[in-house]
């Protein structure tokens, strides 16, 4: 391995921990502000308990949807 193969390699990781810190930030925005819009739209506390899991549910069912797409998508490469 040479030095300049090295520091691409570097370069590219470090990339990508701030993209995905980057993003970790993005998602805590959203989840807080889905919070608040399913506080609003359900004032009740009981209607919120209820709202937070089936916003919890097709979230996560979102995520692993996609994940199981780009898995796809990288073995066919």
């Amino acid at each position: 391995m040479t030095k300049s193969s090295l520091k691409k390699q570097m370069r590219t990781k470090t990339v990508g921990y701030i993209t995905a810190g980057l993003g970790i930030v993005a998602g805590l925005a959203w989840n807080e502000a889905i919070r608040e819009l399913i506080d609003f739209l359900f004032p009740n506390p009981g209607n919120t308990l209820v709202a937070k899991f089936i916003y919890a549910f097709l979230l996560t069912s979102v995520v692993a949807g996609i994940s199981v797409l780009l898995v796809r998508l990288k073995l066919e490469e």
